[in-house]
């Protein structure tokens, strides 16, 4: 990651774990004649990944039925988004997400630019392979048929799963940064084409030096450039793509930024982005969102959202003793 920072989520394995009583106190929760919310939420946003899977493993054991089903069945609205999310595995997770915004009733653009400009090589292939177990269908073939145009050439390029990893060659920096200086100017297929092969297929190393030779050689910022040049979902996907280069947590607090602000709480970016990120770079996120826009990310989500759906995005955001 960018200027080597140290990356972490705002869930960590819980100590003392045990499956079986977890499991328990959510049948319990489940099964009373009201549903005990904050049961769910308390441990349920306190266990990582690898230990929810293992509670509903030891769930089916004891009572016979799957835990993601019931929870379906007994809550509604976005709190059960928030809490069946929790207990996909990620690359599940990603392919739940991918298929939804392809086969809803509109094609999803942002939700499709957010996980496939963001995720590295290895989380693509095990995506896809969730996607074809789950879906019984292929996600490459599905974004074929439900995209077009040089959008949909950019989207299958990165769903390739063929980013350079690690390599980077100074002396091949400058042109790249020709070439895309030049698609910045005459804007033909052509151009278009080798504009997102570059940034689709170099490593993170080789982009960040492209991106500065691009300033020496322009003058100007690629994403400055991207923005003037480019118009539409296209557009949006390319400078995504450089802003992941440059630093992926910046780029989730910008988006989430505008999901609250800018698009009245749009409630399924949120909890997309911090089911996702939890257990990879949140606190990051948190820090990022804070440095720029002043208020925390806690603080925002309490401002907007309500109710034990409140509750539960505020468990997996987590905040510094100030934020509560």
């Amino acid at each position: 990651m960018y200027c080597g920072d140290y990356t972490q989520g705002t869930i960590l394995p819980a100590p003392n774990f045990n499956p079986i009583m977890d499991a328990q106190l959510l049948g319990g929760a489940l099964q009373g004649i009201c549903c005990e919310k904050d049961v769910l939420i308390e441990i349920l946003t306190q266990r990582c990944n690898s230990q929810r899977l293992m509670i509903a493993e030891a769930y089916r054991d004891m009572y016979g039925r799957d835990l993601i089903t019931d929870l379906k069945e007994n809550l509604s609205h976005h709190f059960k988004e928030v809490m069946v999310g929790l207990m996909y595995p990620p690359a599940s997770y990603d392919a739940h997400e991918l298929w939804h915004a392809l086969k809803g009733v509109d094609t999803e653009e942002k939700c499709l630019i957010d996980i496939l400009a963001s995720r590295s090589n290895m989380e693509i292939f095990q995506m896809k392979e969730a996607y074809l177990m789950q879906y019984n269908s292929d996600l490459q073939q599905d974004i074929d048929s439900e995209t077009s145009g040089h959008f949909r050439d950019t989207l299958m390029n990165l769903a390739q799963g063929t980013r350079m990893e690690g390599y980077a060659d100074p002396s091949t920096a400058a042109q790249d940064a020709m070439i895309l200086w030049e698609a910045c100017q005459q804007k033909t297929g052509e151009h278009k084409n080798m504009l997102q092969m570059i940034l689709c297929n170099r490593s993170q190393q080789q982009l960040w030096m492209v991106f500065q030779e691009f300033q020496n050689i322009s003058g100007q910022d690629i994403v400055d450039a991207i923005n003037e040049c480019y118009d539409g979902y296209f557009q949006e996907l390319l400078v995504a793509i450089v802003l992941c280069i440059r630093d992926k947590p910046s780029y989730f607090a910008y988006r989430l930024y505008n999901a609250i602000h800018d698009f009245g709480f749009h409630n399924k970016t949120v909890i997309r982005i911090l089911i996702a990120r939890s257990e990879i770079d949140l606190m990051n996120i948190r820090q990022r969102y804070k440095e720029r826009y002043g208020k925390s990310l806690f603080h925002d989500i309490k401002h907007f959202a309500s109710g034990h759906y409140e509750s539960a995005l505020l468990a997996v955001c987590a905040g510094d003793t100030e934020d509560y």
